[in-house]
């Protein structure tokens, strides 16, 4: 009984969900009735995320007692992102080398608007936004967690006469965690209407002309998801890594799944990451950083649409040379898909970009990007939990899990 109440509210969302696509099924594009109940909840998680980010990264480290652990945590997380992501773009080129993805349908090549940017533009607009109310955009998430870092650096260096701007902090952080739990309660209704809407919408679309690059992408994500996790939490903490991580995955996954935003997720991932004993200055650190910098998902996604696009005009998709520049392009495109003012559709313009594909290319793969962008956020999302474990094994050492859960 222990037991079953532990995994009782991630039980209801699945029942949520189920029952959401079963109507979706039967009642087609009346379903969509129900999109503002699940329009509600995906705003209200968004209306949480700035705030909530801001407040968990900043007190994270102005109450860090040594700052040179700061300075580890970032190191182990950057090389922790770049090999999971090497791995998630290697698996799936192993996947993808037995088959041909060449779509034989008659696909527009409408060339969409697209506002010329240098690269130095686009790097202002990485790391810098014009004004500061421009922080509260999720869409400059990035800009407001390097704000978030450098105020709490600054809070941290100001001794004494910052301690109490820390813990104001700090109370901010706890008061939007208790937002976020009660908007939980909302969640099953949410994710129930949301399904409904996107199977009501898209159910019969998804055996269109893109069905190869779902047959492909969706059981490697989900083998990924579920074989490469394990591995992970395996070699962060043991048998007891697997099971905590198993254990408090499941409503991070099924929101991601939902929302299609890793962004979105970041308040219940949180909470997961709480729930596994993650230290709070690596959960708050990591999993915001992660939501827009590692992107194991979108790096298998963008392995897929490279093979893809590469089938399409008939260019050969073979070669170790071939097959290392798509390894470090899908890390790069992976990095992209949520790191610069853009999303997606800068990270698949990179790959046009840098291939020299033409500009045709780019709705091509945009599309797949709408068919397999629910699993690949959920891999995204997931992956930033596994890597704060990660991450906490080489900080804290392989005893981390031994420590006393915080509630």
């Amino acid at each position: 009984m222990d037991r079953l109440k532990a995994y009782r509210f991630p039980l209801i969302l699945l029942a949520a969900i189920i029952i959401g696509s079963i109507i979706g099924l039967i009642f087609g594009e009346k379903a969509t009735v129900l999109k503002p109940l699940g329009d509600i909840f995906i705003n209200l998680l968004f209306m949480i995320v700035v705030p909530l980010v801001f407040f968990s990264i900043s007190s994270s480290i102005a109450n860090m007692d040594n700052m040179r652990r700061l300075g580890k945590i970032f190191g182990s997380m950057i090389t922790v992102f770049v090999i999971t992501g090497m791995i998630a773009s290697i698996f799936m080129l192993i996947a993808i080398l037995p088959f041909s993805p060449i779509t034989t349908a008659d696909i527009p090549l409408e060339t969409p608007e697209v506002e010329e940017m240098s690269l130095a533009d686009q790097l202002v607009l990485t790391f810098t936004v014009p004004d500061f109310v421009d922080l509260f955009s999720r869409s400059n998430m990035l800009v407001l967690i390097l704000f978030a870092v450098l105020i709490g650096v600054a809070t941290g260096l100001a001794g004494e006469a910052g301690r109490p701007f820390a813990k104001f902090l700090q109370s901010g952080s706890e008061v939007f965690m208790k937002v976020v739990k009660i908007v939980m309660y909302y969640a099953p209704i949410g994710l129930g209407a949301y399904f409904a809407t996107l199977i009501g919408d898209f159910g019969s679309a998804l055996l269109g002309d893109y069905a190869k690059a779902i047959i492909i992408y969706y059981p490697v994500s989900i083998v990924y998801f579920f074989i490469g996790f394990t591995l992970y939490a395996f070699i962060a903490g043991g048998k007891e890594g697997v099971k905590r991580f198993w254990k408090n995955i499941l409503p991070p996954a099924v929101t991601a799944l939902g929302t299609g935003s890793s962004v979105a997720t970041i308040p219940i991932n949180l909470e997961a990451a709480k729930r596994i004993g993650i230290p709070r200055d690596v959960r708050e650190t990591v999993l915001p950083l992660g939501a827009t910098i590692h992107m194991d998902g979108s790096c298998l996604s963008a392995m897929l649409k490279i093979a893809f696009v590469f089938s399409v005009f008939n260019i050969d998709f073979s070669g170790i040379g071939t097959f290392l520049t798509a390894i470090g392009v899908s890390l790069l495109s992976g990095v992209v898909m949520s790191g610069i003012p853009g999303g997606g559709f800068m990270g698949e313009m990179l790959i046009v970009t840098l291939y020299g594909l033409p500009i045709q290319a780019l709705p091509i793969i945009s599309a797949i990007g709408v068919v397999i962008d629910p699993p690949a956020t959920m891999v995204n999302a997931t992956g930033d939990t596994v890597a704060s474990m990660l991450v906490t094994r080489h900080i804290d050492g392989k005893d981390w899990m031994d420590a006393p859960l915080m509630e």
